[in-house]
């Protein structure tokens, strides 16, 4: 699979750091990676998937690279899932806009009841040595979640279960969603189990990563202010938001109009 600009860039930027390091010890004399060119990072935007976009899907498998659910077909995809074992896990990602690394290295003490929020304070990431917990992806991805009752009942609910099936391992320090042994989640198979979920519910096909940009249109239609979304995600800058969320916006304003009195 060829590597996409973005990820080019960010290569770059860490190469370009470490010589600059070397050329502060005196190891070499200039940075070799000071001049290089790069394309362009091409943005992908998401697009809504439409009544016509599923039907043109469902005669011809046609599909957007980046594509979100309605309100109702998230609603479908939820209920489908209820009974999954990392139900509040989807449940978060669609509605809170969690990173699936955030989520994955969730734990209970990142919960506080009291004011209803979520700490996100690090991620999960799949390396050439197994897991590792390291700091979130920038230092805007820290950040506190709110969280509305129902979320907050569900976790509850799941920690409840949580502690009967681990008992005396169940520890607050311990991962909030974890498999049948009690470890917790590889991020790389909640991609592959969000894909079968999907494909079992036979709903037009979103990756995991578009469930979070679905939880920003949700926040966006709900009359969001872009900096409310902006703090939901964890983006660096409002200026990526806008960005990204450019496509739907029209959708939104469209949508808002044929249902206003």
């Amino acid at each position: 699979t060829p590597i996409s600009a973005a990820t080019l860039e960010r290569i770059r930027a860490t190469l370009r750091a470490a010589l600059n390091e070397a050329v502060r010890e005196d190891v070499i004399g200039d940075n070799p990676a000071r001049g290089l060119r790069l394309p362009s990072p091409r943005h992908v935007h998401p697009v809504v998937w439409t009544a016509r976009r599923v039907a043109l899907w469902q005669r011809t498998g046609e599909r957007p690279a980046v594509a979100v659910w309605t309100p109702e077909q998230l609603a479908e995809f939820l209920a489908f899932v209820r009974e999954d074992r990392l139900f509040v896990l989807w449940w978060l990602i669609a509605l809170r806009g969690l990173r699936r690394g955030e989520a994955a290295g969730l734990r209970w003490v990142d919960l506080d009841s009291e004011r209803r929020e979520l700490i996100i304070t690090r991620q999960v990431v799949r390396t050439p040595d197994g897991l590792r917990a390291c700091p979130p992806k920038s230092e805007a991805s820290l950040r506190n979640v709110a969280l509305d009752r129902e979320t907050l009942r569900l976790l509850r609910h799941h920690e409840r279960l949580q502690k009967r099936e681990l008992g005396q391992s169940w520890s607050p320090a311990g991962s909030m969603f974890t498999g049948r042994g009690g470890a917790g989640v590889d991020p790389n198979f909640l991609t592959h189990r969000f894909h079968t979920l999907v494909a079992a519910s036979g709903l037009p096909p979103i990756r995991l990563h578009d469930l979070r940009h679905g939880a920003a249109t949700l926040a966006l239609a709900a009359g969001d202010d872009l900096r409310v979304v902006q703090g939901l995600l964890g983006h660096a800058s409002i200026v990526v938001t806008a960005d990204i969320y450019a496509s739907v916006l029209p959708q939104l304003y469209h949508d808002s109009a044929r249902i206003s009195p």
